[in-house]
Formats: structure tokens, C-alpha cells, sequence
């Protein structure tokens, strides 16, 4: 686990126990409080409302939800997190956000709360927190600056957080003898045998559309084949053999998915796949109830769930949300008892027996959770191959991501050679870093 936060647990855990003017009840000073927070329209915090009345009745602090869709979140955010009084005492974060909000110096740092001990529940155990979406989500200003290292520190906790499962449907692969894709060999192999066999069902449904979509895409095959991009002295290297196999690996797969793929975000990739129209699916871990609902879907009980597949290594993403104080809010240290409630180990197995993305490895051992939802099994797996650093999380990064998809998404409906794609593609990304003073140093 992250040595930082195992010692600040730790001498929290530690002041907690030997204080003893600790209340016995911790949310006393703060009853009557309401909260105003920000949530995305996601399956997560749609599981997290359901729970939220639960911690008014134990705490008698009130909140209120405004709850956006995620990209119409960051605009708002972007203007609630420069006033000197922001309306919002918790938000959730998409993750790519992180690298921009901590630069501007506009979240708090979590370590004077978790050194409180008025606030700082000893019981918490961070070490149960799911390293890989601590790294990926909620440190900055470590190694390559955003991610654990020993000048880094926790600005948010991840919560409604994400890894990169396979997801096929169990009933087409055995009528065909197709064996579950283990590699990325296999994987392609299955995407275009299946069209053949199965007429009207495309292989794979996959991100693709112009912009963070098909740079999503691309990336979450870009690391599993051995790419990445930037190399240690962020010199951009996402042009070499392996994110050209990547960029091919994608034109395959959208090649051979269903009618329309080109255009498809998560969504309509999801809604493919639980329409019947895709055998494959492989994206984030927050889709498969939404698979598994017989109002919603027409493959519920016939969906088998996988490993995202080895490449030159095993690698599955990290991603979605974290939550975290803006530095503006007017209700810190309440915003801080609803944080750590939320990502508490009841907290956590709460949201996710309502349907949402466990934080914490526990909740995934639990036999209660694992009856309702089988495929949890599967994706704790997962977790022992996801990797932090599948894509860079730098302030600069929005600029390189829109570019990435703009350039894949030429190669997917244009037949632009993925050589000279991902050629332009690190010119540019070279110009932008330069401009930002990445080679100060050098």
C-alpha cells in the first residue's frame, strides 16, 4: 500500500486512541449541517443516493445532491472551485481532472484531517483501500507528479472508481467452441470470427467516437501491448510498435463490431452489447449491472466476465471518480465526516450492494456481495493487474487526449495510416510539453 497514507492512518489511528477528549459522538458538533455536493449521473452515485439517507439518520447532517451529467460537472466545477466561496463542500472528480484542480491549487489536502483526531475515524483502514485507484485517483505531486512517490500527497479518495474487465456472451461462445480470449491474439481472432459465424452480431462493441472516446479506446490497448505515452523523460514514444499495434488492434476490433461502431461513446457501446448486437464487450466494471437487469438488458444471465486480456503484459485500466473538498468550501470538516463515511468499509459495502464500484478490497471478498452480484469475483481479479499509470494525468493532458482521439478517429473512419496518425500525433504532443516547460531540465 502507499507508505504516505499507511503513516498518516497510522498516526491518526494512533492520536485517536490516546485523546481523550474524542466525542462520543463525532458528528454532534455538526448536526443541523447540510452539505451541498456534486455527483455525476453515473450508475455509482445513482447507488449512492439510495444510502445517503442513512448517513443523515446517523449523523443529522443533511445533504443536498446536484447531480450533472459528468462532463457538464467539470463546467460547472471549473467555475464553483474559482469563487472565493464555492456553493460545493464535497465533489466527485472525474479523474483526469485531478492533474488540472490540484495544479490550480483548488482541492484540500487530506492530511490535516486525517491527523485530527476529532474527525479521523481509527477504524478508516486505508490499507483496504484498492492501491491502484488511490495511485490513479487521489495522489499528486509524486512520481512524474501524479502518481505515490515520497513528495506525493492524498487530495481525494476514490469512489466510484473503475477497472477494464472483458464481458461475452457465454451462450455464443459455446455454440461456436469459441474459446474466452486470455490473449490479445485471441481477443482479434474472436472479434472477426464471430460476424462470420453468428450473422447480424458483431464482435466486440468498443468506444470509438471522435475525441476522448477513441482515445480512450486506443489507450486501453495501448498499455496491455506495451505502449505508452511518454517514456521517463516524457519524451512522446506513443508512436512506436506498440501503439501502432494498438491503433491497428482498434481498427480491428471496430471493423468487425456491430453496425454503427464508429460513433459509438460508452453508452451506445453498452447498449450493443446488451441488445444483442456485440458477443464482446470490454470497458469499465460499472456496466455490468446494467447487463445483468432484465428490464434493460437482453442478455441478462447469458454474460460471462474475463480478465481484459494479455497483451506483452497484463493491464487493465483505472479510472472514473474520486471525491474531494474544494479548498473554497464553507463545510469542511462535516464534507470530510461525509467523505470518510462514504468510503468507509460500511460505507463502501453499502453502495456497492445498491449497485455501485467498490473502493475498498474487502467489500469484494464479501460473501453477501458476491451472492448477489457473481461477476464481483472476476473483477477483483482484475484489480491485481490495474494499472495506475495507463494514461498521464498532467495538467497538459487535455490538450494530448483531444488530439489522440481526433487522430485515431481518422485512422477508424478514414483509413489514415496508423504510423503517420500517431506520428502527427507525437509532433504535436512534443510542441505542447515543450511549451509547458517539460524539458526545462532537461
Amino acid at each position: 500500500m502507499l507508505n504516505f497514507l499507511k503513516y498518516t492512518t497510522a498516526a491518526a489511528a494512533g492520536l485517536a486512541m490516546m485523546s481523550s477528549t474524542v466525542l462520543a459522538n463525532p458528528y454532534e458538533p455538526y448536526e443541523g449541517t447540510t452539505l451541498v455536493v456534486n455527483f455525476p449521473a453515473h450508475p455509482h452515485y445513482n447507488a449512492v443516493m439510495k444510502i445517503l439517507p442513512e448517513f443523515t439518520k446517523e449523523t443529522g447532517i443533511r445533504v443536498e445532491v446536484d447531480q450533472l451529467q459528468y462532463l457538464k460537472m467539470r463546467e460547472r466545477q471549473t467555475l464553483e472551485l474559482t469563487k472565493d466561496e464555492g456553493d460545493y463542500d464535497l465533489i466527485a472528480y472525474v479523474v483526469f481532472s485531478k492533474a488540472d484542480y490540484v495544479f490550480a491549487d483548488q482541492l484540500e489536502n487530506l492530511a490535516r484531517y486525517f491527523m485530527n483526531p476529532k474527525l479521523s475515524d481509527p477504524k478508516y483502514d486505508a490499507d483496504d483501500l484498492i492501491d491502484g485507484y488511490v495511485q490513479n485517483i487521489g495522489v499528486a505531486g509524486g512520481t512524474k507528479g501524479y502518481l505515490p512517490g515520497k513528495t506525493g500527497s492524498l487530495y481525494g479518495i476514490p469512489f466510484g472508481s473503475e477497472t477494464s474487465v472483458l464481458a461475452y456472451r457465454k451462450d455464443i461462445f459455446e455454440k461456436h467452441g469459441i474459446a474466452v480470449p486470455e490473449t490479445y491474439d485471441q481477443l482479434l481472432d474472436a472479434a472477426c470470427k464471430i460476424p462470420e459465424v453468428e450473422p447480424g452480431v458483431g464482435g466486440m462493441a468498443s468506444r470509438a467516437a471522435s475525441g476522448h472516446q477513441a482515445s480512450h479506446a486506443f489507450l486501453l490497448h495501448l498499455a496491455p501491448l506495451g505502449g505508452r505515452v511518454f517514456d521517463g523523460e516524457w519524451n512522446p514514444i506513443i508512436n512506436n510498435e506498440a501503439g501502432v499495434a494498438a491503433a491497428n488492434a482498434l481498427k480491428t476490433i471496430v471493423d468487425c463490431g456491430p453496425e454503427g461502431a464508429q460513433t459509438f461513446g460508452p453508452a451506445e457501446a453498452a447498449a450493443a452489447f446488451s441488445q444483442g448486437q456485440a458477443a464482446m464487450f470490454m470497458d469499465s466494471i460499472a456496466f455490468a449491472a446494467g447487463f445483468e437487469d432484465p428490464s434493460k438488458s437482453k442478455v441478462a444471465g447469458k454474460v460471462g466476465y474475463a480478465l481484459h486480456p494479455e497483451g506483452v503484459r497484463r493491464g487493465s485500466q483505472t479510472g472514473g471518480f474520486g471525491i474531494a473538498i474544494p479548498q473554497n468550501a464553507q463545510n469542511k470538516e462535516a464534507a470530510f465526516l461525509l467523505m470518510q463515511w462514504l468510503t468507509s468499509k460500511k460505507g463502501d459495502l453499502m453502495v456497492a450492494m445498491a449497485g455501485g464500484n467498490p473502493s475498498r478490497f474487502s467489500t469484494y471478498e464479501d460473501a453477501g456481495l458476491n451472492e448477489k452480484y457473481p461477476y464481483s469475483a472476476t473483477f477483483g481479479e482484475a484489480l491485481k493487474y490495474a494499472d495506475p499509470d495507463w494514461r498521464p494525468i498532467i495538467p497538459t493532458w487535455g490538450k494530448i487526449n483531444a488530439d489522440i482521439g481526433t487522430s485515431m478517429s481518422k485512422v477508424l473512419t478514414e483509413d489514415l495510416d496508423p504510423q503517420e496518425a500517431l506520428d502527427g500525433v507525437a509532433e504535436r504532443a512534443r510542441a505542447i510539453m515543450d511549451e509547458a516547460g517539460y524539458y526545462t531540465w532537461n
